[in-house]
């Protein structure tokens, strides 16, 4: 296996254990592959710092806010000792009973030091409804919390409305 399929497969299994530190609060883990020197820029243009970013991470977080939320369009490219992993999120939101959909697309920026891919700068914006991305690049999806199998026919909407049935 060559260096650069070799650096795409570690990046990707340190994306997939992002998103599932995402969905289950594990700030710890998180921590783990985030650089000391990170920074996060919301799409509100903020900028926060490691110690911050980490705490807000700790309960980002809740499914009974965000029932149905997953992870597509992935794309990792890497240059050297530089590394660019971006993503799109679909999620669902409910507050007050109302329900909301709508999607996020982020890029992570890592610097392998000492032989290791550390993430030195997240970016998050909302993404447009017009360039949102197809069911078809779907990488994985929680509901309510829980890893849910990708099935080819069966979209986002389908799964959502399954479980809200369930909750009924």
């Amino acid at each position: 296996m060559n260096q650069s399929r070799s650096d795409f497969e570690e990046l990707r299994a340190l994306n997939a254990r992002l998103v599932h530190d995402y969905v289950t609060n594990d700030a710890r883990s998180h921590g783990a592959v985030t650089h000391p020197r990170f920074l996060y820029l919301s799409p509100s243009g903020a900028r926060v710092d490691r110690a911050t970013y980490l705490r807000n991470w700790a309960r980002a977080f809740d499914p009974n806010l965000m029932p149905y939320w997953d992870m597509r369009d992935e794309r990792i490219d890497v240059f050297g000792d530089v590394a660019l992993v971006r993503a799109t999120n679909r999620y669902v939101l409910c507050v007050d009973g109302r329900e909301t959909t709508g999607m996020s697309t982020y890029t992570d920026t890592y610097i392998r030091e000492d032989g290791r891919w550390l993430r030195i700068q997240a970016q998050v914006a909302e993404v447009a409804q017009e360039h949102w991305p197809d069911d078809e690049t779907i990488v994985c999806r929680y509901v309510e919390g829980k890893p849910h199998p990708i099935v080819a026919g069966l979209d986002h909407r389908s799964v959502h409305r399954h479980h809200q049935r369930r909750r009924r």
